[in-house]
């Protein structure tokens, strides 16, 4: 059976857990709290092989034809 890595995919976003500190300047620069922020189920195959946990945020980095770089968060819930 072949294992697929699902973050070497090309098509797949580089994923990262954020820092409580930079879940703290996140917070701050936009005046919200991580609640607020779009949602990831744990049980999400990223989350899966990150090893997120409900709590942790997520910061997604796009390339955007457009925008040249597009930045994104989700917040981690049970599930």
């Amino acid at each position: 059976m072949v294992k697929f890595e699902i973050l070497k995919h090309e098509l797949v976003p580089k994923f990262t857990i954020l820092s409580k500190e930079e879940v703290e300047i996140l917070r701050q620069t936009y005046g919200i709290r991580k609640e607020h922020l779009p949602w990831i189920r744990k049980s999400d195959p990223v989350c899966k092989v990150l090893g997120a946990k409900p709590g942790d945020v997520l910061k997604i980095e796009r390339n955007s034809e457009v925008a040249g770089k597009s930045i994104a968060y989700r917040y981690v819930v049970p599930g």
